[in-house]
């Protein structure tokens, strides 16, 4: 959101930052300024006429305005204003304005219209805004092309040789779509300049050969790298055998990246310098930032600020570094000397300790790297950025993530459900659980797995199991099944791996495990691999090798057989205690470690099978009316719930036996009475709840029993028809934002977490698969004779609870418990919501960093 005192950071469409902000009255000599170096061309598109100049009066009306009725934002690159798009409403709490914007020539065809577009339509909605209308000229392509390129409903109408324009504002899945294509090329832009520099700069290498920056600059120089490299130093005239310069600019060479390793007093000139050289993004990896306490976060957030203003990236502080091992490029400004051998596997780290333990390991491995990042601190540069880039990253096939937190985790779901349709994104995070709310803490480990499943993401636990997952995406073909052909030359071997199939979602192949024993040679093992390989009964192999007895013949390096296991195009993993696997052949010192590997691509193969979903119309869903039942002292529960179309069965609250049957005889008999503690509504175990009350005396009877044993407080509800009582959940989880949860109610499942999650938005296949994942769901299918439920219902009641999650971010949880659910629809019975700030929520609004 954009507010009078929050500006922000936007990308451009190649890849540079600005800042947007509203219009101070302050900003008159910078709005005059900006005018005196339109073209006469660009004056008269704007204005319709020469207007040379800005008269005073105009000139006070241009910077002053309300920020509701009348609303204008500035864009500045370089501390200077380059851009400027306003909004006036046309009358008294009128739903429709005027919209207009203005570009300096030298910055315009770089997405600033469309940009300013995006964050005035966000602002004139919070006012109550609908629609805008705009006047532009038949020559003013560029900016006609803006509007119609915007996924709006333009309407159109020629009058007076002005083109006038009208049309909704309210975000569509056509103007989301545009909005999220424009976020992944500008982003995916400013990490392609980062990662193939024309030269680099170097800031902070002693002459000595001693520190960090010393230490990047050579492994810059003996890396290869195919631009040039600038040590910048105050008096030096060579660093490390190359001509040194007190200023970047003064190489006379175009230097697109500037490594820092300064202490954080001297980044700011250290920043000014590199703007002043033209410089794309900064790479620092000097420590001492936000890390370090409050002085080094002040510290972080200049010079991220300074080097916005200058049109800059940064990665770090904090960091190790990035690397590119294109040919073209050779690519090393990292702390590791030495990197893994080109190939087609992106590396992310957050840590720098993380970042150094998996360059060694892939290049112990024998991992192919095409680029790497390390974000350090991730005052900027993040995971999302590298998703965008990886996505359409020709060099990339597979993407492996360290991620200690999540910036922005509905982004992340997003990016990853996307990229993951075309290449596979493994992620080593263990995002911390979130406390408990209500009846729920939210989703376990178990859960938490299956969140990333759902957004395509293979999850692992370790830096070792992040490398054998890599190892075998890199390698091998997906699976096109569960079946496992088990072969070895030991039957111990081929027993254990058999046992560990089950626990990974993997089945044994028919007439396996087999093995040719201790004394088998390879000639023999490699027949069995073939015909393994070939067998249409068996969708991967996993094959173990024992060393050979003492004393065997040449031909019991069973290794030389591995090969044959490749024939079939089927995907392989090796457990090989002795000899070395062949190239392409991922190979295992376990073979737990070989089977989780593969049990994990299986998954991530049965999750590009399935269709991907769609998010469905839902009708009677008014979000104007949500909102207005979120009151600042809480929420009105059942009308926020009927504006999603959720009817909740009418609970009446009482205190005494005669408020009781007065209740009940409104309702109409029969009625249940409930204990009105949230833990005790639906404990039908513990007589918290007594149901078919037929009449004003068992009533009063049922009451005075509760009121002793549970509290004055009671519930009365009409009685509504049985069924499986089941429990839906929202609650906010740290790695994937909002998430819904579903299970069967009662205390055995709540004991033992039989809940389903899903982030949302939800589509129609999350909802479908919500229902039917709990492991009693066979309860709502018709268990032993019983009549199956509507899960259509169920799954409808979890679209709704869902994109009320998405709509209204002020609902940090909400319980229906129970719901009951039977063959012809449902009812909820009983709701609690609890209400959090109204924060915008990430990935929502217009574009911004």
């Amino acid at each position: 959101m954009t507010t009078v005192d929050q500006p922000v950071d936007v990308l451009l469409s190649d890849g540079t930052t600005v800042q947007l902000r509203p219009i101070r009255p302050d900003d008159a000599p910078g709005i005059v300024a900006m005018h005196a170096r339109f073209s006469e061309r660009t004056r008269y598109l704007r204005y319709f006429s020469p207007y040379p100049r800005i008269p005073e009066r105009d000139l006070q009306r241009f910077v002053t305005v309300d920020h509701r009725d009348r609303e204008a934002l500035v864009v500045l690159a370089g501390g200077r204003i380059v851009a400027v798009g306003r909004y006036e409403r046309l009358g008294p709490e009128a739903p429709e304005a005027e919209v207009a914007f203005v570009v300096e020539d030298a910055y315009q065809g770089r997405g600033i219209g469309s940009v300013l577009l995006e964050h005035l339509a966000d602002a004139a909605r919070r006012v109550g805004i609908v629609h805008f209308v705009a006047e532009v000229l038949p020559a003013n392509g560029a900016m006609l092309r803006v509007f119609s390129d915007f996924g709006y409903q333009l309407q159109r109408q020629f009058a007076d040789g002005v083109v006038h324009l009208t049309f909704p504002i309210a975000p569509t899945e056509a103007t989301l779509e545009v909005q999220r294509g424009r976020e992944h090329r500008t982003e995916a832009r400013s990490i392609a300049r980062l990662l193939a520099p024309r030269g680099v700069a170097v800031y902070g290498a002693s002459a000595t050969g001693q520190g960090v920056g010393a230490a990047v600059l050579g492994h810059l120089r003996d890396g290869g790298f195919t631009g040039t490299v600038v040590p910048v130093h105050p008096t030096a005239a060579t660093v490390a055998g190359l001509p040194a310069y007190p200023r970047a600019a003064d190489a006379g060479v175009p230097v697109d990246l500037a490594v820092v390793a300064v202490p954080p007093e001297a980044a700011p000139a250290v920043v000014a310098d590199a703007a002043a050289a033209g410089v794309h993004g900064l790479v620092v990896i000097s420590a001492g930032f936000a890390e370090a306490g409050a002085q080094g976060a002040a510290a972080q957030r200049a010079l991220v600020r300074a080097a916005h203003a200058a049109g800059m990236r940064v990665v770090g502080p904090n960091c190790l570094g990035v690397a590119n091992t294109d040919p073209a490029v050779r690519l090393n400004a990292t702390l590791a000397p030495a990197l893994p051998p080109p190939g087609r596997v992106g590396i992310f780290s957050q840590s720098g300790a993380f970042g150094v333990a998996l360059l060694a390991e892939a290049d112990r491995r024998g991992l192919g790297l095409s680029r790497f990042v390390s974000a350090g601190n991730r005052a900027d540069v993040s995971g999302n950025d590298l998703l965008q880039y990886w996505q359409d990253d020709p060099g990339t096939d597979v993407i492996l993530l360290h991620l200690e937190t999540f910036g922005n985790p509905r982004k992340f779901a997003r990016l990853a459900r996307r990229i993951g349709r075309t290449k596979p994104v493994v992620a080593l995070a263990s995002p911390a659980r979130p406390p408990g709310v209500g009846d729920s803490a939210g989703p376990d480990a178990v859960a938490v797995a299956a969140l990333f499943t759902q957004s395509g993401v293979i999850r692992v636990d370790t830096v070792a199991e992040l490398l054998d997952v890599g190892v075998l995406l890199a390698h091998q073909p997906l699976p096109a099944g569960p079946r496992v052909a088990v072969v070895g030359n030991s039957s111990a071997l081929t027993g254990l791996a058999a046992a560990a199939l089950a626990a990974q979602g993997l089945t044994l192949a028919d007439g396996y495990p087999r093995d040719v024993g201790p004394n088998g040679t390879a000639s023999e093992l490699a027949a069995l691999l073939a015909a393994a390989a070939g067998d249409e009964r068996v969708d991967a192999l996993a094959v173990t090798l024992a060393p050979p007895l003492p004393g065997q013949p040449a031909d019991a390096d069973v290794t030389a057989a591995l090969p044959a296991a490749l024939d079939g195009g089927k995907p392989v993993v090796a457990t090989v205690l002795a000899g070395r696997a062949p190239a392409g052949l991922p190979a295992y010192g376990g073979v737990e470690e070989a089977v989780r590997a593969l049990g994990r691509v299986h998954r991530y193969a049965e999750w590009l099978r399935r269709p991907s979903g769609a998010l469905p119309e839902l009708p009677g869903v008014d979000r104007a009316a949500g909102q207005a039942a979120l009151r600042p002292e809480g929420a009105d529960v059942p009308a926020l719930l009927a504006a999603y179309g959720i009817d909740l069965v009418r609970s009446v609250p009482v205190r005494t036996p005669d408020e009781a049957v007065d209740a009940a005889r409104r309702l109409g008999f029969p009625v249940a009475l409930k204990a009105a503690a949230h833990g005790l509504r639906h404990r039908l175990d513990l007589g918290a709840v007594r149901l078919d009350l037929p009449d004003a005396a068992t009533v009063r009877r049922a009451y005075a029993e509760m009121a002793a044993a549970f509290g004055a407080d009671v519930l009365v509800q009409p009685m509504v028809p049985p069924g499986v009582a089941c429990v839906v959940e929202l609650v906010e989880d740290p790695a994937f934002g909002p998430v819904v949860g579903f299970g069967l109610g009662g205390v055995a499942t709540e004991l033992l977490g039989d809940r389903a999650w899903r982030a949302v938005p939800l589509t129609d296949r999350d909802a479908a698969e919500l229902v039917d994942e709990p492991r009693a769901a066979p309860l709502l299918r018709g268990h032993r004779g019983a009549a199956p439920v509507d899960r259509a219902a169920l799954a409808d009641l979890l679209l709704r609870v869902g994109r009320l999650a998405d709509e209204q971010p002020r609902v940090r949880a909400l319980t229906l418990n129970p719901v009951l659910a039977r063959p012809d629809g449902l009812s909820v019975l009983h709701a609690t919501v609890r209400l959090g700030a109204a924060l915008d929520r990430p990935d929502t609004g217009p574009r911004r960093l």
